[in-house]
């Protein structure tokens, strides 16, 4: 078996834990920096040319893709699976889960409970906006934010004019979202793997700050979902096509609410919270998915000619 991690950093925690893992199964493994490589395309024949190096066609990828990248990282997904090379996280599955507005829009067509949300162009009324949302407070989220950079909180139906105001004079693309009091500034990431919940954590935001995010100085905790958790988490992952993913839930009075399904989602926080080995639950995915006789990596592969959605 060959598999490649595609991840810009080998010293990070959750590209080592992976790495190591892999190696566990016996699995001849490569950390791939993505950003790296050269796609080439000729009549039905696909190659990738890493560093000056023809690289084999591996039986299995596993994404790794940073925010900033996405274009780039989910064209080089695509090439693979064209290859019929098999992805934890699918090309079509990680550009939706990053478009945060149209992901919000497909967990709601599938029934996913959400905070109310509202999204207008600059040239809305700001007044409307707040109006739309349910009052204040409320929280607004910069569309291209990541790691609870670019999520402001206001209370007051003034402040949130000036602030939407201000953002719309700019040009930037605002979520405007129903502030859940309850909540209490904390999360809970669950991770999902193959339709199956296999660790959850409870995120609390540092003193003072609503964000619950690790990188923002918030702590976790290990987390035993109810059923309605339970059943809304892998709902939100089914939803957004996502083998592999974090679902971001908030509980409120109403139930489990979800903000946000990531479709590269950090182990250490995860892992060292609840001591659960998930890089070995995604090996273990991995392996389900590849057969035997599957695994006969060629240094060319011809082109997949049903590959859904290219």
């Amino acid at each position: 078996m060959l598999v490649y991690i595609l991840s810009r950093n080998e010293e990070l925690y959750s590209t080592k834990r992976l790495y190591e893992e892999a190696n566990n199964k016996g699995w001849e493994v490569r950390v791939i920096d993505y950003l790296k490589c050269t796609i080439e395309i000729m009549k039905n024949e696909l190659v990738v040319n890493y560093e000056g190096e023809i690289l084999k066609v591996p039986d299995a990828i596993i994404p790794r893709i940073g925010a900033s990248r996405t274009f780039f990282g989910a064209a080089m997904v695509r090439h693979f699976e064209m290859q019929n090379v098999f992805s934890t996280t699918g090309n079509l599955a990680l550009t939706r889960s990053r478009d945060k507005l149209r992901s919000l829009q497909v967990l709601s067509k599938n029934g996913v409970d959400l905070p109310r949300t509202v999204f207008a162009s600059n040239k809305s009324n700001a007044k409307d906006v707040i109006a739309l949302s349910g009052g204040t407070p409320l929280i607004l989220k910069i569309l291209e934010g990541t790691q609870g950079v670019g999520v402001v909180l206001v209370d007051s139906k003034k402040a949130a004019k000036s602030v939407l105001d201000a953002f719309y004079g700019m040009d930037v693309n605002l979520l405007v979202q129903e502030y859940i009091e309850e909540a209490g500034g904390s999360d809970i990431r669950v991770f999902v793997v193959d339709g199956e919940v296999v660790a959850a954590m409870k995120r609390q935001g540092a003193e003072g700050d609503f964000r619950s995010n690790l990188h923002q100085g918030g702590n976790a905790t290990i987390y035993k979902l109810n059923r309605k958790e339970k059943v809304t988490a892998i709902a939100a992952a089914k939803a957004m096509g996502l083998g592999v993913c974090g679902v971001d839930m908030i509980i409120s009075k109403r139930g489990p609410l979800v903000m946000e399904v990531n479709s590269s989602p950090g182990l250490e926080g995860i892992e060292k919270s609840t001591n659960i080995n998930v890089a070995a639950k995604i090996m273990d995915y991995i392996e389900k998915n590849i057969k035997p006789s599957d695994s006969t990596s060629t240094v060319k592969r011809k082109i997949k000619k049903d590959t859904i959605g290219a």
